[in-house]
């Protein structure tokens, strides 16, 4: 079960892969939309996956999201309409336990 802020609001953590320059964008423009508090990127991944029959190797960014689950379904419609792969990844996490005030950060950050 997710922790709740006080406010009744789940925060998630989100994990996104991206390609090698295009982090910034992409992290700007969610924070800016309000559709997370936060944005973390650690750089210089690389990624093994299937794909299409075939073991691929790629060069990749990991985007660390934090935000609700409220506006979840915001915030993946608009990953995916962002990021160039056919099929990104994007997969929420339910934090368990977290610092109460960061936390309302959090789902103040991500309210209009």
């Amino acid at each position: 079960m997710a922790i709740q802020d006080g406010s009744g609001e789940d925060a998630l953590v989100v994990l996104c892969t991206v390609p090698v320059g295009q982090s910034d964008s992409i992290a700007h423009t969610i924070v800016d939309e309000r559709l997370c508090a936060c944005v973390n990127v650690a750089p210089s991944i690389r990624s093994f996956y299937r794909w299409k029959g075939e073991v691929e190797t790629a060069a990749e960014e990991l985007l660390v999201v934090k935000t609700t689950a409220g506006a979840f379904e915001l915030l993946r419609d608009r990953l995916v309409e962002l990021h160039p792969y056919d099929v990104p990844e994007v997969i929420a996490v339910s934090v368990a336990a977290g610092l109460p005030a960061y936390l309302s950060w959090v789902v103040d950050s991500v309210r209009p």
